[in-house]
Order: C-alpha cells, then sequence, then structure tokens
C-alpha cells in the first residue's frame, strides 16, 4: 500500500532547461503518464496557471483535479498543489549542459488517483520514471507512435478474426439447406449488400430486415425484389462494367438499387444531395454513367446529365408515366440474373469539407475480416435491432448497413433526421444500437430533458457515432445523460476504419479516437515519412485491408508501408490511443508557433453561451497567419467576442486566441452534417 510520501528520482539523457520546458507545458502531462486523460490551463490565479487535470482508468472513477503550479525555473523547481486533495507533488531538476537529475517527491498519492491506494511505493516510483522517459524519447525522437492490432502477424489476424466471428455467433452450426443456401449466397455475389440479403434469405427469409417510413420487408422480399429488379436493368442494357449513379435519402428503395446493382456487377456512385446540378452532370459525364435513379425531391439536380444516360426514379409515381420508378422495373423483371462477371464497385463522394469532394473506391471486404474488425471493439450483438440515422450514401452509414446482414439485425432507417423523431423510433422498436453523427448527438442533447423523458429509450445499449469527431464537451454531456453507451468510430472514406474508442477510453480522454480494431494499425510520422515518439504531432497514417483502392481523377493519397496518409494530424499517447488535432491542411504558423483550430473549438464547447464553433486559418500581415472563430450563441444567451479571446488565452495561449471572432445563425453544413469550413467566408454575418 503507497505511503503518505513517495520519492522517486531518474537520470535523463537530457538538457535539465528542455526538461523544464517539458514539464511545464500541461499538454505533455496527459500524452506521457497513463492514467492522465487530459490536463490543461484551467485558469491563472494570482499570476500562477491552475492546471486541470483528469485523471483516472476505464474500470475506475474519474477524479477531477484542480493543480496550482508554482514554477521557479532558475531554482530547478516545481510545484504542482492539490490543495483541493491535500496533495502535492515538488520536482527538483539539477545536471550539466545533456544529462538531468530529476527529483520527485509526492505527498499523499492516495488521494490523486483512484487506483494509488492500492499499489506499493515502487508501482509509483516507477510510473514517475516511465512518463519522464517518454518525454526524453520526445525530445530524442524515438519512433514510437506505431500502434498494431494483429496487423504485424497474419496467423493472430486469422485467429483473431475466427474467434470474433464464432463467439458472437455470425456463424454457428445449422441445417445443411440452410447453410448451403447462405454460403452460395455469399459465393455468388460476395460480401456486398447482394450477398448478405441472398444468404439471409436462405437463412431466415420471412425475419424483418429493413423499416422505414413507408413500411418494412424480409430478407427474403428483398432478394426476390432485388433479383427483377436486376433482371429489368439488364433487359435495358445495364450490365457488369458499367456505372449507375444513385441520389437518394435512407430509405427501402435506395437498399434495394444498391443490392441491385451489386447483383449485375455495375459500379454503383453515390452521389450527395449538396452537389449542385453541374457537378452532376459532369459526374455522370465524366463516369460515361449507364443510369441514374434520383428521389423525387432530386429531380432538379439531374436535369442536366447527357441524354444518353438513362433517368429512373427511386419511387413509381402514377402521376408521372414518362418516369420509370423501381417499382415498375421489378413488375416487369424476371426472376433471375445469374452471376455477375465481375464484383461491381462502390464509389463514395467525399466529405469536400475542405475542397471540391472526390470519387473513392470502396473495396469490397473479403471474407470475415472487415465484420471482425467491428466486433473486435463495438459490442454489437446477433439479431440486434438498429436505428441507422446516418445517410446511407456516406462511408459510415453505409458500413453500417452493411454489419447489419452478417449480425442477422433488423434495420430501421431514417430519411431526414429529427432529433425527436429518433426518439420515437427508438421507444416504438426497441433499439437497441444507434448509428449517428456527430450532429446528430448534438440536437439529442439540444432537446429539452422534459422532451427526452417522454420516451422509453431503455432498450438502447449501444451509440456509435462516426463521421468526425466529437468534442468533450459534448461525449461529457452525453455520457451524463445517458450512460457509458457511446462509441466513436475514427475513419473517413478514404480510410474507412482507422480506430474506435469505447466507453472506458472516453472516461478518461473524451478526446481520443481510440485504438485501432483487429487487424489494422496506425503510426505518426513526420514531413519526411519517419516514425515520430510517442505525444508527438504528426501525419497520421492508417493500414489495413479496407483502405480505398484510390481516387478516380485525382492524385492519390500517400502510402507509406501500406498505410495511407489520412489527411490529419494528431499523436499517440502512452497507452497507444490516438487522437486527431487537425486536417492537415489547417494547420497554421502563428507568431512562430504551430496551432490548430480543434482545441480552440474544444475550449469553446465549455462555454455555456456557445451551442456550436468553427475555427479557420487565414494570412495576418503582423502574425503571418491569424485563426478566426465562427460562433453561434444559444438563443437567450450573450457572447462577448474581448471576453473569448480571453478565455482562450488564459486556457490555450496567446497563439490560440482568434484575432476574428465572427458570430453567425449557423455553420455550414453538408448532408451528412460535416462543417463546410471552406465557405464559412462567405456566410452572412452578425458581429
Amino acid at each position: 500500500m503507497v505511503t503518505e510520501i513517495v520519492d522517486a528520482s531518474a537520470d535523463l539523457a537530457i538538457a535539465p532547461g528542455v526538461l523544464w520546458d517539458l514539464l511545464t507545458d500541461p499538454r505533455n502531462y496527459a500524452r506521457v503518464f497513463p492514467g492522465i486523460g487530459a490536463c490543461d490551463v484551467h485558469d491563472i490565479v494570482d499570476g500562477r496557471p491552475v492546471w486541470r487535470m483528469r485523471i483516472g482508468g476505464g474500470d475506475t472513477e474519474i477524479h477531477i483535479l484542480d493543480v496550482r503550479v508554482l514554477a521557479d525555473r532558475a531554482a530547478g523547481t516545481l510545484e504542482l498543489q492539490c490543495t483541493e486533495r491535500r496533495s502535492f507533488a515538488a520536482v527538483n531538476l539539477s545536471g550539466s549542459a545533456d544529462r538531468t537529475r530529476a527529483t520527485i517527491t509526492c505527498v499523499a498519492p492516495d488521494r490523486v488517483h483512484p487506483l494509488m491506494p492500492s499499489l506499493p511505493n515502487a508501482a509509483a516510483e516507477e510510473w514517475i520514471s516511465f512518463g519522464l522517459h517518454r518525454l526524453v524519447d520526445l525530445v530524442r525522437g524515438a519512433p514510437t507512435s506505431m500502434v498494431l492490432n494483429g496487423e504485424d502477424s497474419t496467423v493472430r489476424t486469422q485467429a483473431g478474426v475466427a474467434m470474433q466471428i464464432l463467439s458472437t455467433g455470425v456463424l454457428r452450426s445449422m441445417r445443411p439447406d440452410r447453410m448451403y443456401k447462405q454460403i452460395n449466397g455469399l459465393t455468388t455475389y460476395g460480401f456486398t449488400l447482394a450477398g448478405g440479403y441472398a444468404a439471409m434469405a436462405g437463412f431466415a427469409p420471412k425475419r424483418l430486415a429493413v423499416v422505414d417510413d413507408r413500411g418494412a420487408s424480409s430478407f427474403g422480399d428483398i432478394h426476390a425484389r432485388t433479383q427483377r429488379l436486376a433482371a429489368a436493368l439488364a433487359d435495358k442494357g445495364v450490365g457488369s462494367g458499367d456505372v449507375v449513379g444513385l441520389l437518394a435519402r435512407s430509405h427501402l428503395e435506395m437498399i434495394e438499387i444498391v443490392t441491385a446493382v451489386a447483383k449485375l456487377g455495375a459500379d454503383l456512385i453515390f452521389l450527395t444531395t449538396w452537389l449542385p446540378a453541374q457537378r452532376i452532370a459532369a459526374l455522370a459525364e465524366s463516369h460515361r454513367m449507364a443510369a441514374i435513379f434520383a428521389d423525387p425531391e432530386f429531380e432538379p439536380l439531374v436535369a442536366y446529365v447527357p441524354p444518353d444516360v438513362m433517368r429512373f426514379g427511386t419511387f413509381s409515381d402514377p402521376a408521372r408515366p414518362d418516369l420509370t420508378g423501381v417499382e415498375d422495373l421489378i413488375a416487369v423483371g424476371r426472376s433471375d440474373v445469374g452471376k455477375p462477371d465481375q464484383p461491381g464497385r462502390q464509389i463514395l463522394l467525399t466529405a469536400g469539407t475542405s475542397g471540391p469532394a472526390k470519387a473513392a473506391i470502396r473495396p469490397q471486404p473479403r471474407g470475415f475480416a472487415s465484420i471482425a474488425a467491428l466486433l473486435s471493439r463495438l459490442p454489437f450483438v446477433m439479431n440486434d435491432v438498429m436505428l441507422i440515422a446516418a445517410s446511407l450514401s456516406h462511408s459510415w452509414g453505409l458500413a453500417a448497413m452493411h454489419i447489419s446482414l452478417p449480425l442477422r439485425a433488423q434495420v430501421v432507417l431514417l430519411d431526414r433526421f429529427d432529433a425527436v423523431e429518433c426518439l420515437r423510433l427508438i421507444a416504438e422498436h426497441r433499439v437497441r444500437t444507434l448509428i449517428v453523427v456527430p450532429i446528430m448527438v448534438e440536437r439529442i442533447l439540444d432537446l429539452p430533458a422534459s422532451v427526452r423523458a417522454r420516451y422509453d429509450l431503455s432498450s438502447l445499449e449501444v451509440v456509435t457515432c462516426g463521421g468526425a469527431p466529437l468534442s468533450a464537451a459534448t461525449v461529457l454531456r452525453f455520457t451524463e445523460v445517458f450512460g457509458d453507451i457511446l462509441y466513436t468510430i475514427y475513419g473517413s472514406t478514404e480510410i474507412s476504419l482507422g480506430a474506435i474508442a469505447e466507453p472506458a477510453d472516453l472516461r478518461v480522454s473524451p478526446t481520443t479516437a481510440g485504438s485501432p480494431p483487429l487487424g489494422a494499425r496506425f503510426a505518426v510520422l513526420d514531413q519526411d515519412s519517419n516514425l515520430l515518439p510517442v505525444g508527438a504531432i504528426g501525419r497520421i497514417f492508417i493500414g489495413h485491408h479496407l483502405l480505398t483502392e484510390g481516387y478516380i481523377g485525382a492524385p492519390q493519397p500517400e502510402q507509406v508501408d501500406d498505410m495511407i496518409d489520412s489527411g490529419d494530424l494528431g499523436y499517440v499517447d502512452a497507452t497507444g490511443r490516438l487522437f486527431v488535432v487537425a486536417r492537415a491542411e489547417e494547420m497554421i504558423v502563428c507568431a512562430g508557433e504551430s496551432v490548430y483550430p480543434r482545441p480552440v473549438e474544444e475550449a469553446l464547447a465549455f462555454l455555456p453561451e456557445v451551442i456550436e464553433s468553427a475555427v479557420v486559418g487565414g494570412p495576418d500581415r503582423e502574425a503571418g497567419q491569424r485563426l478566426s472563430a465562427f460562433i453561434v450563441v444559444r438563443p437567450g444567451h450573450m457572447a462577448d467576442a474581448d471576453a473569448i479571446r480571453d478565455y482562450i488565452r488564459v486556457r490555450l495561449g496567446r497563439a490560440w486566441v482568434p484575432r476574428d471572432i465572427v458570430f453567425i445563425d449557423a455553420l455550414p453544413r453538408n448532408a451528412s452534417g460535416n462543417v463546410l469550413k471552406r465557405v464559412l467566408t462567405q456566410q452572412p454575418v452578425r458581429r
């Protein structure tokens, strides 16, 4: 059991002044000391900084500590005082030009970390030494920021895949005729929606598969209907190697189109609803589309596609005999199209938050590896009831749709997100798993507690959020309201799935992107593609079997050792968790210091008067570059630009203070909820 006073010391191959700079920067503590989830400047009292530390573990309680910092550089002494818990740590540094003797005395450490009372002094001393040596690694550039989950061993990965698939029941003993039908479906169409529905039609044809706002359909119905839809399209000349465009919201007919096109071996490009008509026409021409499907509301957006592209509606409308819809095609289709000559590809458009959207080829899953990767971090279960609120036209919603099939899940679709309607559907269908993007989480939390209380949400056990980072303030607020059921997904159209943060991760480090799923790895590299140390910020690279096959008509992302550049900057902490600090193009140099928008956005999210914010960089005559903050103010609240600047100056420092603070009515977003920072300066503003 740890004693009241713990002494530790270490001889380090680092200059005292360099170590001093590292120890007086609060950001380093969460990066190199396990168990410290966050450490930031919280206030300035009597001219001295007060740090707020988040300390604990995934399976323990979390302690929030306000630590007063007393630093004397000339004397080489540093004191961290936690007066509320009557605990402190004293650090003394001495040494020569290239070596430092660090002596640390901790008083009442058992009152700081929840695990400390049960540990011996040796464990506390080892923890201190570990963190100090990580700081040395940070300076010396030790290549330690690679994190793997089976990617380095084919045997280990395959064993992990088998364990996940068998333990969750994706594969299990069954009647030989059902087994044959399932395997035959996957053999014919592969691990696509077409293969999944064919397999499930052989296993449980009458089981409910999809529910939308107009009805429900079984696995057997979807398989049979898409057979006829595929045959009707084949009769019109659509076949293997052709390209079909799809502009639709999330509904049953959309799923049927995706499935039928896969059965033909044709490529499908998912168009997004924020694209202008001219861009859609250009995509139709450049991809030489054979056909295009569109929801009725989006018909004006496909009006300019080349005349040789066949146009179909997702819905059949008796009042529009000139436009053939899905139901019309199914009515005339045959019952079988056979095995396609080659598997079709799915082409998704990137979010386009910082530039024009690019077309990326989504790889077709091979075997059960992609399913096992998700199951290794997410507690999905067989026969789940899953509400997919995220758009099926984007990578996260589409991935959830794919994973629903081997789980034999009933999928509930929400074509237009409304927070109240989402809660109503959860209660009505006893939804266990909710698939969302960040803006949806925020809108649910923005509902009054009295509105949320109208709905029985007791069935909800898993909420998975992907598409963009959640702020720490949102993560903590969600957990307070709904409990430890939030999982966040780090991925994109290009990298598919890079990391997953589980509730245990988010409890201690609310901003973490998490750890790699089974069969994946990530690394942080410098500009010369060298591996960086733990805690150092650099370019995030992702490696696994579901990386994009490349862009169409655009430069390809950089590859290093079978990993691709995610386009993000971040770091790995001492526990192997990934943290994303910015898109690479968002990093600016202000007054000689590298700064990123996300820490400013994170700090702003804790202000009660701020609903949401976005921070962008731009040129500045004096400092070279500067930050500008666009802020949406909560109704009924007042916001003062100078007070906000003072707040950021205390929390992050002078270089991080936005030169411009602009109050706007709403942030510009695309259909999946991502903020379009490139158009912010074009928004009408009120200052």
